[in-house]
């Protein structure tokens, strides 16, 4: 291959060398990544990517679940560029910005009904992180101090800060951190493939519930709030909930007075062809947070979104300390917010979010084909949203061991024949953009089919 220089006069060898001696990257093990050849990404355009050596790649997993609309869009662009031209960031501390308030105006109107105030951040993490403080102090405010635990859903993730850690629930990315995190009281995510009882979607739906309603019986009154994954539990491998169990949750934090927090931020801005999760089940939750898409997958802007109630909770005299002592250097940045709100107005200009709920129906026909292969177990879908569990006996659903890394052999071959994916262990994610045509969806998932067919061996 003909050695290709970049536009800051680089070799792939020279920046791969780079990339080794200077970079560690996340989520990464990097004894593994440096015996291996890096993909060094040069430019993008439409829904592929393309390396500094012209390699070409579909963008299978949205640049890990955030892009919209694919690179390189010419509103996005504009709008940074248009914002540029004012300023690019001021604090929001005691002082606003034009786009910020305008984004808080356009996502209120686009929420769960009842939620109408915006606080700003820059990752999902720090949006769940301002959460849980939002609900903690919430009770000290309502003369509740005792009510300042959580419960959280086994396999939950919610990001990687201290308090994100404490209630998420994946042992294999949180117990190298135990001792620093606070306890959570976990109950079961209902995972129809692992449940422990058979049954249709009611009998799924009614046995869970059951089992959180026992934590809650028993402790609601130290809890202060429990967080959830709606409608889809994205990192332990995009598990689909049974339909009633999301009501039932709300219904069952109504009666015992816990709040519910929704974590949104794999699950919003159309991935599952609503705006929000919620919107499937007609749930407000007390407080919502999302990030991800909002901006289309151009810069990093998270939001924390609260009902009245929360909100009033916090107004006070100065004297009485009721400020929510929270904030970030770049909260509500100018550059963010205005290309969140271009992304936004390109979504319901293009009725996105309608294509999204009508193409998912197609999908799920196109993903039959999957059964035939013989080490595919279980195919879960939620709009864009798509999970394939490898197993290596499908009769008694006997996982891949570890070692033999089935999920990443796949990705890795697929990466080969032109598209990048990433696992969930032995769960292939499938997350294409969300404005992928029915043309580009079927050339992905035929190098999705053969990667799997070829590394199984079936």
């Amino acid at each position: 291959m003909k050695t290709a220089v970049t536009s800051q006069g680089l070799t792939y060898e020279e920046l791969a060398q780079k990339n080794k001696q200077y970079l560690w990257h996340p989520f990464t093990q990097m004894k593994d990544y440096l015996e291996d050849e890096p993909v060094i990404i040069a430019s993008g355009n439409g829904r592929k990517l393309t390396d500094v050596r012209g390699k070409e790649y579909w963008d299978g997993v949205s640049s890990i679940w955030l892009n919209v609309h694919g690179h390189r869009v010419p509103e996005l662009d504009q709008a940074i560029r248009d914002q540029l031209d004012q300023i690019a960031h001021s604090t929001l501390l005691g002082m606003a910005n034009v786009p910020a308030i305008l984004l808080a105006e356009k996502l209120i109107g686009l929420m769960p009904p009842g939620l109408t105030k915006v606080f700003y951040s820059d990752s999902g993490a720090t949006s769940v992180e301002i959460a849980i403080k939002m609900a903690f102090q919430y009770w000290q405010h309502k003369g509740q101090p005792q009510k300042a635990r959580f419960i959280t859903m086994k396999e939950a993730y919610h990001g990687d800060t201290i308090g994100a850690v404490s209630v998420g629930a994946i042992d294999i990315y949180h117990k190298a951190y135990s001792s620093l995190l606070f306890e959570s009281y976990k109950v079961p995510y209902p995972h129809r493939y692992r449940s422990p009882i058979g049954g249709n979607d009611r009998e799924q739906t009614q046995y869970f519930l059951a089992q959180l309603e026992e934590t809650l019986e028993a402790y609601h009154k130290e809890v202060a709030a429990l967080i959830v994954e709606p409608m889809v539990q994205g990192a332990s491998g995009i598990v689909v909930m049974p339909e009633g169990y999301l009501k039932g949750v709300r219904d069952l934090c109504t009666k015992y007075d816990v709040l519910l927090i929704a974590d949104e931020v794999a699950t919003g801005f159309g991935r599952t062809g609503q705006w929000f999760a919620c919107n499937h089940e007609d749930v407000t939750p007390d407080i919502l947070t999302a990030g991800k898409g909002l901006t289309g997958g151009y810069l990093p802007v998270a939001i924390t979104v609260a009902t009245e109630e929360i909100y009033q909770a916090f107004l006070g005299d100065y004297v009485e300390m009721k400020t929510f002592f929270h904030g970030h250097s770049y909260t509500g940045n100018q550059l963010g917010c205005a290309v969140a709100i271009a992304n936004l107005e390109l979504m319901e200009r293009e009725n996105l979010v309608s294509q999204v709920e009508e193409k998912s129906r197609w999908l799920a026909g196109q993903l039959e084909i999957f059964q035939s292969l013989s080490h595919v177990g279980d195919i879960r879908q939620k709009g864009f949203m798509i999970g394939l569990e490898l197993v290596l006996d499908p009769e008694t659903k006997e996982p891949y061991r570890w070692e033999e890394r089935m999920g990443v052999q796949v990705c890795r071959r697929a990466r080969e024949l032109g598209m990048l994916i990433r696992p969930l262990g032995n769960v292939v994610v499938f997350m294409p953009p969300l404005a992928s045509t029915r043309d580009e969806l079927e050339a992905m998932l035929g190098i999705l089919y053969q990667s799997i067919e070829e590394v199984t061996g079936e």
